[in-house]
């Protein structure tokens, strides 16, 4: 429950046009990269290794975070020129001793922490809620949501005094209908959540956050989920032509550095969910009901339910 809900007398809330807080301090101001100090998780491939090289590209220099340690070093050697332009660390975001050490060590090379992007995620094995294996849901959870909370929490300090940017990984399964694969849809909202708090919270500070949502872009996740699996195959074939369009890495880390550039709230792309996330309710009224009656739904679902049961 809100803690708000039945509670009366609360004033009106009028909200500014820009919010700030401080006398001169605007946290919508853009922010320069150049120089500035960015961490970025599940950086060895996919969004996060495109982002980290883009920020590289717009004068950053980038600690990226990852457990894959071989594709780690390739992926660190695009995203600057030398050691002193991109840093690699191996952590697991599920480990929260570990990120913490990982800011602590960015700290003592850098001097500074200025951007945090938050970005690792993985997805389950298709399965109903009736059958999923619990051990494989607290791994996506621990990862997609207690993992971004572990990235960002020991960074907000260091955040706030260089008046920098924390952007989080969400996804539209955010606010998308879900079914076969709860676990992430419930993840990817709470890694909303959390985006929208700390970007409120910070309004005062001059430091900023915001979250990104993409569709489908083409990484190995995506590939092993609806590429390789004949389910997820057939789960792709009920979404809308324009919806199952990919976008490359490169054009979602772009969206990425766009908006941490620009202290944007969200960053979306591509762009035709735009609509959708600003409709969420209405059309996801509808959306539920009509998924919930289809046919072609209820028979992925079952086979997928016969699938897991063995």
């Amino acid at each position: 429950m809100h803690p708000f809900v039945g509670v009366t007398g609360l004033p009106r809330l009028r909200v500014p046009p820009v919010l700030g807080g401080l006398p001169g301090v605007r946290a919508d101001e853009p922010l320069d990269l150049v120089g500035r100090v960015a961490l970025v998780t599940c950086a060895a491939e996919g969004i996060g290794r495109a982002t980290a090289v883009a920020l590289g590209a717009r004068g950053a220099r980038v600690v990226l975070v990852d457990v894959a340690e071989d594709l780690l070093d390739e992926a660190t050697l695009l995203a600057g020129d030398d050691a002193h332009d991109a840093h690699a660390i191996v952590a697991d975001v599920r480990d929260r001793v570990a990120m913490a050490d990982a800011v602590r060590e960015v700290r003592s090379r850098f001097g500074r922490l200025d951007v945090v992007v938050a970005n690792a995620g993985v997805a389950p094995e298709a399965a109903t809620l009736r059958t999923t294996d619990l051990d494989d849901f607290d791994r996506v959870v621990g990862v997609n949501l207690t993992g971004v909370m572990n990235t960002v929490h020991p960074a907000i300090d260091d955040v706030v005094a260089t008046r920098g940017h924390v952007h989080v990984v969400s996804s539209v399964a955010a606010f998308a209908p879900g079914f076969g694969a709860a676990s992430y849809g419930a993840s990817k909202a709470g890694v909303e959540h959390i985006g929208r708090a700390l970007r409120i919270e910070l309004g005062p500070t001059g430091a900023s956050a915001g979250v990104a949502y993409f569709g489908v872009v083409a990484t190995s996740l995506v590939r092993r989920t609806f590429e390789e699996d004949p389910l997820g195959r057939r789960v792709e074939t009920l979404m809308p032509a324009p919806v199952r369009r990919r976008i490359s890495p490169e054009q979602a880390a772009a969206s990425i550095v766009d908006g941490i550039e620009q202290r944007s709230a969200r960053s979306i792309a591509p762009r035709l969910w735009e609509p959708y996330s600003l409709m969420r309710e209405v059309m996801n009224r509808r959306l539920d009901e009509a998924l919930r009656a289809d046919a072609r739904v209820q028979s992925v679902l079952a086979a997928v339910e016969r699938r897991t049961r063995g």
